[in-house]
């Protein structure tokens, strides 16, 4: 059973939630959010559309990706590095670089983590260009034992073999950011602080992964929904207020709006995909290995997640979020504007089997509803 959500008149009436939510989101009005999210009239019973609202095409400048395919996965990552070589090592400076790595898998499920030898690529790369500490980061999700989980990964022998440190960020000072509740309010959470910072240099590192709620994990999502706090021991998630739905349900429009607003706070300087070995079908937690031997790397996250959702051959406007940043402007979806460099990479598609939930996933293109977890 699923219900429409009604838009109180008191949408605004919080007006210290309001003025620091349009400060933070550096939308200068009530109108400007309410055009940004979709929102259109002022009768009583208001809903959120598919798309966004703009009278203003926004633009991104066109961008390069790497792509490589065949081999063993630390030599293929390493070889879509390549081409960015002196230009990620202009970029990253003397800042303090901070690979983001996916690491939230149950445990003892191996595939559906960022896979330690991908690191070691990463590693392999900088190590000639970039002379201090790496930080290997995540923040774990796992209710038993979080503590554990960069053991059971194997992890842990990275810090031995490079200079390099893991860090739990769950244990990081932490700020707020703005997303959306169940009601359309503002709601603050506490988001950790090293990936807001911009002194910090942050590397998406994650597998191309279908999932049960917003179609595929990429590299955006690898850094967005890294960032929300969680300490199961102090009963703590806020990553499960990114889902917008009340107790015991999930809206598939507020996942990829609320993926969208923190998209303008937390974002990768560089991304990298994994897709030596993908994971179809009931991804995050429960997929199935694809045998896939690609990899894709660059500067323009969106680039390379929109040539990430095209090998996997999940139709584009299937990813409600990364349409929103699309239509927003903050990276480079046209195909017909992205160079792709080292190889044909129209040759080495595959088609994922997307999850079991893939139709209610896709009603981010409907109206606003809720509906049960499980349905």
């Amino acid at each position: 059973m699923t219900d429409t959500i009604k838009i109180p008149h008191t949408f605004w009436s919080r007006q210290d939630t309001r003025r620091g939510f349009l400060r933070e989101m550096g939308i200068g009005s009530a109108a400007g959010l309410v055009s940004a999210a979709g929102i259109t009239g002022c009768g009583k019973r208001q809903i959120v559309s598919g798309g966004l609202a703009s009278s203003v095409p926004v633009t991104a400048p066109d961008s390069t990706v790497s792509f490589s395919a065949g081999g063993e996965r630390r030599e293929l990552l390493y070889r879509a590095l390549e081409p960015f070589r002196d230009e990620l090592a202009a970029a990253i400076a003397d800042r303090q670089v901070i690979i983001k790595i996916n690491c939230v898998g149950q445990n003892g499920h191996p595939l559906m983590v960022t896979h330690p030898d991908a690191v070691r690529a990463m590693l392999d790369f900088l190590r000639p260009i970039y002379s201090r500490e790496v930080i290997i980061a995540e923040s774990t999700v796992q209710n038993k034992n979080p503590e554990k989980t960069f053991d059971i990964f194997g992890y842990r022998p990275l810090e031995k073999e490079y200079n390099a440190r893991i860090v739990e960020l769950n244990d990081a000072p932490t700020d707020y950011c703005w997303i959306l509740d169940q009601n359309l309010y503002p709601r603050r959470i506490r988001i950790v602080r090293p990936l807001l910072d911009r002194q910090n240099y942050v590397i998406s590192l994650t597998r191309f992964k279908t999932h049960n709620a917003v179609v595929a994990t990429l590299s955006l999502k690898n850094v967005v929904m890294g960032s929300p706090l969680k300490i199961p021991r102090e009963k703590i998630n806020e990553k499960a207020k990114m889902h917008g739905g009340f107790a015991g349900t999930r809206s598939p429009k507020l996942i990829n709006l609320n993926l969208f607003l923190m998209a303008h706070r937390v974002r990768p300087d560089f991304a990298i995909l994994d897709g030596f070995e993908g994971v179809e079908g009931n991804g995050p937690a429960h997929g199935d290995p694809v045998d896939h031997r690609v990899a894709v790397a660059g500067f323009d996250f969106l680039s390379v997640d929109r040539l990430g959702a095209e090998l996997m051959g999940v139709p584009w406007d299937y990813i409600g979020y990364l349409n929103y940043c699309a239509e927003a402007g903050l990276g480079q979806a046209d195909l017909s504007r992205i160079k792709v460099v080292g190889g044909d990479w129209r040759g080495h598609i595959r088609k994922y089997r997307l999850h079991d939930t893939i139709e209610s996933q896709l009603k981010w293109k409907d109206d606003l509803v809720f509906q049960n977890k499980d349905s």
